[in-house]
């Protein structure tokens, strides 16, 4: 039975927001934004058909209070909402009260949110369906003693990971017994404070491995199929930051061996939706289940890209209760895309959070460029949410020609206000060991230790001092015209014109 969907309910903000809502267009679907008081004028609120103000700027306040967005939603009586990536997407409770109000979810059901949510209980699952997975302990959190031995037990280094959430809180790893300790309870204090739940557990910690996932897509009628891997392995404190589909290393018989893992977890767990089962992978053929995302993730473009599909109308004809209209044997990846995380941080500064206003803001155009972006010029990034801004994605016929695509794009690409991460991949874009696809989760730490990209970023630093030299260089200039006209001469309107004509010619006055 299908049941068409006339209004969604965009329960989140920013560039995911404003994606969402560009496929209900597509659709003839009405959007509607919900907004916090700092985001008032953002343009996520510009792109949709209706929007309603929902409380104050902190998230705790705003896109994190369910009372809020069902009231909205029944008010002005959305068929759906659709929670994007982040605050409410992997909210079992929210889907649940969403279906109780009458409301559809556009995600998985509730109990496989609660299954596949819960890290140990996914690892339970992925046992199941004959996945390999990590070696790893379940801990019992009052017996440090009993901890520290299962962790002998599965060997040093060790990965304590939180048994909820994700984006790398609540993770440690542990080279020595003397740490273990302190890092047992810091994982858990951090898991604790970012999920309201501390449960940890151990997993055997691979030193240098490969962030592989698999897009899933799973309809209401029992169809599921995979739409190939993404390769995740450019991280940072376990945050992705550069994301490409096809893998370097990925064969068409390990594609299939993967993505038929994949596909196996999601039917044993009666997945429905978009979602993305993720893998540690160890060359040239060892692969280990992960966890999955029970939502779109922030680096489904790359897929869009490479199989010509549009995950979010995918999405929302699942909720409707339409079949796949394609099977496996009917996808294909064309090309290869890759993806950079345009985020409001200072990477020479660790990476620091930059907030202001964007004074100057231009997209890179041309052949084989998206982007993705939830500001424009003069846009506010504030302080209370996560610092994507903008997702720039390229596409080219082979990883060489995307991988020059992508250096062309980020020259093009101008914002003024905000530091950004738009330098820090264009270092990562001549490095030569990226070029060759030797990646790992390791890759920042080995190739920058300390942290060290301003060093390579010289040419730059160089091109700053040259605009800086032609600023003051006009700017002396005007006062020397300025200057050296009679101070009881009359200036006509047309010599004015002249002059600034002039000035312009020099890189003034623009």
């Amino acid at each position: 039975m299908t049941q068409k969907i006339t209004k969604i309910l965009v329960a989140n903000r920013g560039e995911i927001a404003v994606r969402i809502m560009r496929a209900c267009r597509d659709m003839d679907i009405r959007s509607v934004a919900v907004f916090s008081d700092c985001d008032a004028g953002a343009y996520h609120v510009r792109m949709a058909d209706e929007a309603y103000h929902i409380g104050p700027s902190p998230s705790t306040e705003s896109y994190l209070v369910q009372d809020k967005l069902i009231e909205v939603a029944k008010k002005i009586g959305a068929d759906a909402i659709h929670p994007g990536y982040g605050f409410l997407a992997e909210n079992a409770t929210f889907a649940k009260r969403c279906v109780d109000e009458g409301i559809i979810f556009i995600g998985p059901k509730a109990e496989t949110i609660t299954t596949l949510g819960d890290k140990l209980q996914a690892r339970k699952a992925a046992l199941e369906s004959g996945l390999p997975v990590v070696p790893g302990e379940q801990l019992d959190d009052d017996n440090l003693n009993d901890a520290l031995e299962k962790a002998h037990t599965v060997g040093f280094p060790v990965l304590i990971k939180a048994a909820a959430g994700g984006g790398g809180k609540g993770m440690r790893v542990v080279y020595s017994p003397d740490d273990f300790e302190e890092a047992l309870r810091s994982a858990g204090n951090e898991a604790g404070s970012a999920f309201g739940d501390s449960r940890v557990f151990i997993e055997k910690y691979l030193e240098r491995p490969r962030h592989i996932e698999f897009q899933i897509l799973c309809d209401q009628h029992g169809n599921a199929v995979h739409l190939g891997e993404r390769e995740c392995s450019i991280q940072r404190r376990h945050q992705k930051l550069i994301e490409e589909s096809p893998s370097p290393v990925i064969t068409e018989a390990m594609r299939k061996k993967m993505g038929a893992a994949a596909v196996n977890i999601a039917q044993k767990t009666g997945y429905v939706g978009a979602g993305t089962v993720e893998f540690m992978f160890v060359e040239p053929d060892q692969f280990y289940f992960l966890e999955v995302n029970t939502r779109l993730q922030v680096e489904h473009p790359v897929t869009e890209m490479v199989t010509g599909l549009d995950l979010v109308k995918e999405q929302i004809a699942i909720a409707e209760g339409v079949e796949l209209s394609f099977g496996q044997d009917d996808l294909s990846i064309v090309g290869h895309a890759i993806e950079y995380r345009i985020c409001a941080e200072n990477p020479e500064e660790n990476f620091m959070p930059s907030t202001g206003v964007l004074k100057n803001y231009r997209l890179p155009a041309g052949p084989g460029v998206r982007v993705d972006s939830g500001v424009v010029i003069f846009s506010e990034v504030p302080i209370y949410y996560d610092p994507l801004i903008a997702k720039l994605i390229v596409w080219g016929k082979d990883r060489n020609e995307a991988i020059s695509r992508g250096r062309r794009a980020l020259e093009e690409y101008r914002v003024s206000g905000v530091d950004t991460t738009i330098g820090f991949h264009r270092v990562l874009m001549d490095n030569e060991t990226f070029i060759r696809g030797d990646l790992s989760t390791k890759f920042l730490e080995e190739e920058y230790p300390e942290h060290r990209y301003s060093r390579l970023n010289n040419t730059y630093r160089e091109a700053a001092a040259i605009a800086a030299a032609l600023h003051s260089f006009t700017t002396q200039r005007k006062i020397r015209l300025a200057s050296s006209a009679p101070k009881n001469q009359q200036t006509s309107a047309w010599q004015a014109r002249h002059r600034r004509d002039n000035l312009r010619s020099f890189g003034g006055d623009r």
